[in-house]
């Protein structure tokens, strides 16, 4: 079945994906994902949407849930947790500003997606999560993808990983109600931290970065996560 590009006339010429980059499987849904869903709702970094195309959202799913993997929404996991829409995905992997050679740490790496992303796009990835079943499942399936420069641990993540700061980037994919004052310490100068912060019905998108004169705070859109848990 070839890609559906037909459906999508109004694409950008200038948009970096080309339709023979699109393979099969999931290649019409993964070319509405691009198109719809990032490109059109203003993802423009190259590197975050050939990233996306390259993850196969569908491996990182339950299994029943494989044909909706390409959807702009989040699917839920084990204990309560989900897998972000991929627009947030997107959105997060190009506020952090991540390329080859960023040293990232991700909190609440769920099942292994954001991760994924940020591994395609350079990046040394440490992911922290809280549920061990989660936590076994995501270091399996990116070792089964034939990804390196990553670690996957199982631990709270609001004291951070600071036997492995600094970061260029910190990334967290649940919602603490304000961030936690360990985390921040931990960017190198110019780091950013991406975060959704605030209580379930308030919470927004804010980004986070460090520099001479103390950090600064971008509040950016409301978000809707789950609630980061742990001490």
């Amino acid at each position: 079945m070839a890609p559906l590009f037909h459906r999508f006339p109004r694409r950008p010429p200038d948009c970096p994906i080309a339709p023979e980059q699109c393979e099969e499987p999931y290649a019409d849904a993964k070319a509405r994902m691009i198109y719809e869903h990032l490109w059109r709702r203003g993802v423009r970094d190259p590197g975050v949407l050939r990233a996306m195309l390259r993850v196969p959202r569908e491996r990182f799913v339950r299994p029943d849930l494989r044909d909706e993997a390409y959807e702009d929404r989040a699917l839920p996991l084990a204990a309560g947790q989900t897998i972000s829409q991929p627009y947030i995905v997107a959105r997060m992997s190009e506020l952090a500003r991540v390329g080859p050679g960023s040293l990232v740490l991700e909190i609440g790496a769920g099942s292994g997606y954001q991760s994924a992303v940020l591994l395609e796009l350079g990046a040394q990835v440490w992911g922290i999560e809280i549920v061990a079943e989660l936590a076994d499942l995501a270091r399996d399936r990116l070792i089964q993808l034939g990804y390196d420069r990553f670690e996957i641990l199982h631990a709270d993540g609001r004291a951070g990983l600071p036997d492995k700061a600094p970061f260029d980037a910190i990334l967290l994919a649940a919602a603490p109600e304000s961030v936690p004052p360990a985390l921040p310490r931990q960017l190198k100068p110019g780091g950013r931290l991406v975060a959704p912060v605030g209580p379930p019905d308030q919470q927004r998108l804010v980004r986070l970065t460090a520099g001479p004169q103390g950090v600064r705070t971008e509040n950016l859109f409301p978000v809707r996560f789950v609630p980061l848990i742990g001490g």
